[in-house]
């Protein structure tokens, strides 16, 4: 297992690469803990495949540096850096069978074969292929040969590091649900260094101890579930964390308050903006209050989703969303209360502090 550090790392597809823009990867510069579970989530095209295939040694980075474990591994291949990659679709040796398919990589290394039946055995269970050991890959399905490749990744017990790219895109949504709970499992009990891309934000919160969100090439927030959910630190995090995602809308704000239209919206404490910019306020859809007190909101439609609704609005000309108990009734002249602790005020996308 290893502490992987990105020393300032920036990459471009164009080898003549000078503007911010020019980067498909602008500046990365964390410490990612030894035993960690880390997921890299954000939309297609956002950077976090090239990010992953710098760290694996697939891509050599345009600028900066990686360590493992305090060591510059910058130039060394993905075998030297003892790395462990399943990608997005399955890459399996179709002549062999399956127990042979997972054994591959220990018997590459030379270990004991009674090391190799342990191993394979305990993997074959994991990923629910015990009864298909000795077919041949070829002729499997597309989410079974998958299968077979997330198994390879993880037979090893002396990687740096396992790294998944988008690796239950063929799985079934049931056996997704499944495998994301036995990797959660296998990392608990090995310590491996895990790093899991992907664009659903489910599988990201259910596997990682730490979410890693990029946008636009750069990471932008790096926390627990509860972090990103309660504290967006950009406001693509609020949007893009959460079903439906977080409220923003331009404000003014003077002194503890937040002004839009001719409404003012209680802050918990002073915001801490500067002159100019776009600043805007921030709130989920679970802070907001919608009864008979506060202000003035036109409802648009009740969505019902079961254990809730989700109401569609409209407040001082922007779209909102809030989200009222199954059971809650919605009156005819609808008024709403944000709960001032759960808003974030945004200076150009990113939150700000307050002075009190």
């Amino acid at each position: 297992m290893a502490r992987i550090n990105l020393k300032h790392i920036r990459h471009a597809y164009n080898a003549r690469a000078k503007a911010a823009g020019d980067y498909a990867l602008k500046e990365v510069h964390h410490e990612w803990a030894d035993g960690g579970a880390y997921a890299l989530l954000g939309p297609s095209g956002c950077g976090k495949t090239t990010l992953l295939n710098i760290i694996s040694g697939l891509l050599h980075p345009s600028d900066g540096r990686i360590e493992f474990d305090g060591v510059d591994v910058t130039e060394l291949s993905t075998e030297q850096r003892n790395i462990a990659q399943v990608f997005q679709f399955p890459v399996v040796y179709d002549t062999m069978t399956v127990f042979d398919n997972l054994a591959f990589p220990l018997r590459n290394r030379h270990v004991p074969e009674a090391e190799v039946q342990r191993r394979v055995a305990e993997i074959l269970e994991m990923i629910d292929l015990g009864g298909m050991a000795k077919r041949r890959a070829q002729g499997l399905t597309a989410d079974q040969k998958q299968k077979i490749s997330l198994g390879r990744g993880l037979v090893r017990s002396d990687v740096n590091a396992i790294l998944f790219d988008e690796p239950l895109t063929v799985i079934d949504p049931h056996m997704k649900w499944v495998l994301r709970s036995q990797l959660k499992r296998l990392h608990r009990q090995s310590g491996f260094t895990m790093v899991y891309v992907t664009h659903d934000q489910t599988e990201a919160l259910t596997f990682a101890d730490k979410v890693v969100v990029m946008y636009d090439g750069q990471i932008v927030q790096i926390g627990t579930p509860a972090e990103l959910f309660e504290k967006p630190s950009h406001t693509f995090v609020g949007y893009f964390i959460g079903s439906p995602g977080m409220n923003v809308m331009p404000v003014a704000v003077e002194g503890s308050s937040a002004l839009i239209g001719d409404q003012v919206i209680p802050l918990a404490g002073a915001p801490k903006v500067g002159a100019g910019g776009k600043i805007e306020l921030g709130i989920r859809p679970e802070f907001i209050r919608l009864g008979r007190e506060g202000m003035p909101v036109h409802v648009n439609k009740v969505e019902d989703i079961g254990r809730q609704k989700i109401v569609r609005a409209t407040f001082c000309g922007q779209s909102l969303s809030i989200v009222v108990p199954e059971d809650d009734e919605v009156p005819t002249e609808a008024r709403i209360t944000f709960e001032p602790k759960a808003i974030g005020i945004y200076a150009d996308s990113w939150r700000v502090g307050t002075e009190g």
